[in-house]
């Protein structure tokens, strides 16, 4: 017998499920809604918004716009673009993940209490990314960014080092960085830990690693933009080697499937689960003489 899944702990984390329906609810007001950057990580959902009427802008072009309606995603933006709506009679729509505005609090707060300049601020992150670029901003761009365990290298272990981390970054990497950095340190300096991961997106790497070891196949599907979608692929590849990465519902290879299988959908936390649905579907039209039996979803 053939059994299709769909993992219930996959699709759309908490912040971006609420940035898309503040931008459902917008739009069936009528007249024109901007979105500061794509919505989501996702090109068929961003394609789907855009039919409904939301326009995406990058930074220079949110710059010229006067007198609009604008939306911001949940990745959350730095201290300059409210100050840009502000100047230019813009009304935001703060659709921001409260994490990241915690986060971003956090660091603020850090940022203007440091007992010198010489204080350094480091990110674990992803530089260039939304997340990272609104956290830069609350440090007036002067906090350290850096993304690997070979960067620790550019940090002065003689200075104290307040150490935060992008929300959605593996959280064991994220550790092993801190420990590295603190067993660095230099006497007379102090380092601190701020444990800025979000427990959502943590919480799905030991939940899909046990769900791809409990299939014959796997299909994960997120957008080629997907950070997160990387990782989780990968924690996937690592429990099962038949695993494979789409970025739509009809990427399915047929050579694939074949009876008596069991067949495991999953996505990152910009994959909505509209989309994995469509996977499923798409799956049994490809096997339409073979009996499929599927787990309640």
């Amino acid at each position: 017998m053939n059994k299709i899944e769909i993992d219930r702990q996959s699709g759309t984390c908490f912040g971006v499920a609420k940035a898309i329906t503040r931008a459902e609810e917008e739009l069936k007001k009528g007249g024109s809604l901007y979105c500061l950057g794509d919505i989501v990580h996702n090109s068929i959902e961003v394609e789907r918004l855009e039919k409904m009427g939301l326009i995406t802008i990058d930074h220079e072009q949110f710059r010229q716009l006067k007198n609009v309606r604008v939306l911001l995603r949940a990745h959350g933006e730095p201290p300059s673009t409210y100050e840009t709506a502000k100047e230019n009679n813009i009304e935001l729509i703060d659709a921001s993940c409260p994490v990241v505005l915690g986060l971003q609090k956090k660091i603020k707060k850090k940022f203007n209490k440091r007992e010198d300049d010489s204080d350094q601020i480091v990110i674990f992150g992803k530089k260039g990314h939304a997340e990272v670029n609104g956290l830069l901003g609350q440090t007036d761009e002067s906090a350290i960014v850096i993304e690997s365990k070979a960067e620790i290298e550019r940090l002065d272990f003689s200075k104290n080092i307040s150490l935060f981390s992008q929300t959605t970054k593996p959280l064991d990497g994220f550790q092993e960085i801190g420990e590295m950095i603190k067993n660095r340190m230099k006497d007379g300096a102090t380092f601190n830990f701020y444990d800025s991961i979000c427990r959502q997106v943590s919480n799905r790497v030991p939940n899909i690693q046990e769900f791809a070891e409990n299939h014959d196949l796997i299909f994960f599907i997120a957008g080629e933009k997907s950070s997160n979608g990387k990782v989780l692929f990968a924690e996937c590849k690592k429990k099962n080697s038949n695993s494979h990465f789409i970025h739509t519902p009809e990427e399915i290879d047929p050579t694939l499937l074949r009876d008596n299988i069991s067949i495991g959908i999953c996505g990152a936390t910009s994959t909505p689960k509209w989309q994995m649905e469509a996977v499923a579907e798409n799956i049994e039209k490809l096997m339409p003489q073979m009996h499929i039996e599927k787990a309640a979803f």
